[in-house]
């Protein structure tokens, strides 16, 4: 799969010095006292006012990679006839006069007043690495330098306020590998990826906590690893990830593996949820925002690339997304987190409106970046809105496009991330969160009409 590295041979660095730079990360230039380190620490002091007034303490991204269908989802067509509905064409009517779902969604159409659909998304990228880094870091691809993700520019702008037990960037439960989340800000800024299944009895960290071992046990088994560890030993530049590494296996390992003890919820929450990995994954990201974690990713398990068994899969699925991210909303809700909660659900594009019924498709959607749904909810954003609208087959953009930079300046505005601010690349390059919008960088504007 194509990722989106840099490029040493135009930023005329050596092999060697591309690799020391990412090994030591954003920590090195900071602690180094360098100028861009100070610039940076100036940068930041400056910013503190705007954090202060941030609406929104923690995210949680639901990323339906492999995109999501549009037409069958958040946006339906029951008029566009069978070649656009396929085997959904029915629709199911909200709590919000006027707004209407696909017909598998009945938990979320109760919940529809505590978020807003985006029905206007769009950046026209029909390739999953190249979709995914553009709707994750705003940045266009193939450009000299490889973006944080806006998980890793949370951990590195919200993580100095950041003194919880879990580190401040997780996946659950695993990365898709579809680009380098951390890009040029070094391994430091990677998320911690839980692995395992929160469904199953004891859900152990994966990698981290294994099963019916004591912790005792657990530790002697990595200290057994690193002094196994040759590479570590002569590279000094990776004391940095390393370190990170063992203080995020400590914490799991003590005080924060209770934070996945989902033994401690009452089973008829964990019902409502629904008892399968994502429902139970949505349980622990609501966990790990009573603990402040900065930003959460919920990796959809399986997945939603449905070329082929697209209907069979989405009967599967849909429910299951359908009572987890419901659950969710009602649970933070509750708990009165949602308000400081940013919940947003998105895949790195739609799925064609139109079904392929060819061979070898027979009935199966195809990638489609030109117009999908997102889902928006907490932390600043309104309830029962929609924005934007597609055509009347779900074809194109109808009026107010919203591209990767208004959604995730947004959510950075929100969260009191100035969506321009600089950030501390190793060489001292001119970088910043959000490109400023150009002849290639489209722009709608931020979306002030939910904020």
């Amino acid at each position: 799969m194509n990722r989106q590295p840099n490029n040493p041979s135009q930023a005329g660095i050596s092999r060697r010095q591309t690799l020391r730079c990412g090994a030591v990360g954003a920590t090195g230039v900071m602690l180094s006292g360098g100028v861009q380190g100070q610039a940076f620490a100036a940068e930041a002091a400056s910013a503190k006012a705007v954090r202060s007034n941030a609406k929104a303490k923690t995210v949680i991204q639901i990323f339906l990679w492999g995109g999501m269908s549009h037409n069958d989802t958040w946006d339906p067509k029951p008029k566009a006839g069978r070649d656009y509905t396929g085997e959904f064409s029915g629709v199911i009517s909200t709590n919000v006069p006027g707004t209407q779902l696909g017909e598998l969604f009945p938990s979320l159409s109760k919940q529809a007043d505590k978020y807003s659909l985006i029905r206007s998304m769009t950046h026209g990228n029909n390739g999953h690495e190249t979709a995914a880094y553009l709707m994750q870091t705003g940045h266009l691809p193939g450009e000299r330098l490889a973006y944080p993700s806006v998980g890793a520019v949370f951990s590195l702008f919200k993580g100095r306020d950041y003194d919880g037990i879990i580190p401040p960037y997780v996946v659950l439960t695993k990365p898709q590998g579809r680009f380098s989340e951390e890009g040029f800000l070094g391994p430091k800024f990677k998320p911690f990826a839980t692995g395992g299944d929160p469904n199953a009895a004891r859900f152990a960290v994966e990698g981290v906590v294994a099963k019916n071992i004591s912790d005792d046990r657990q530790k002697a088994r990595r200290r057994l690893l690193e002094k196994m560890d040759s590479l570590g030993a002569t590279m000094p530049q990776l004391e940095s990830a390393i370190a990170t590494k063992e203080e995020a296996y400590e914490l799991i390992l003590g005080r924060g593996k209770e934070v996945f003890d989902l033994s401690m919820e009452d089973d008829k929450l964990r019902d409502r949820y629904g008892r399968h990995t994502f429902g139970q994954e949505c349980l622990v990201a609501r966990r790990m925002v009573e603990t402040g974690v900065p930003y959460i990713v919920i990796n959809y398990p399986g997945g939603w690339d449905t070329h082929k068994n697209h209907f069979q899969t989405m009967r599967r699925q849909v429910p299951q997304l359908d009572q987890g991210l419901a659950a969710l909303l009602e649970d933070l809700s509750d708990r009165g987190l949602l308000d400081s909660t940013i919940v947003w659900c998105s895949g790195e594009f739609g799925r064609g409106p139109k079904v392929d019924w060819q061979p070898p498709w027979n009935g199966g959607r195809n990638h489609y970046g030109k117009v999908f749904s997102v889902l928006v909810a907490g932390g600043g954003f309104q309830g029962g809105h929609v924005v934007g609208a597609s055509d009347d087959k779900g074809e194109t953009v109808k009026e107010r496009p919203v591209y990767p930079v208004d959604l995730l300046g947004s959510i950075y505005t929100l969260a009191g991330i100035d969506p321009h601010a600089k950030l501390p690349h190793p060489l001292g390059v001119d970088a910043q969160v959000l490109p400023q919008p150009s002849e290639t960088v489209k722009s709608g504007g931020l979306l002030t009409e939910i904020m």
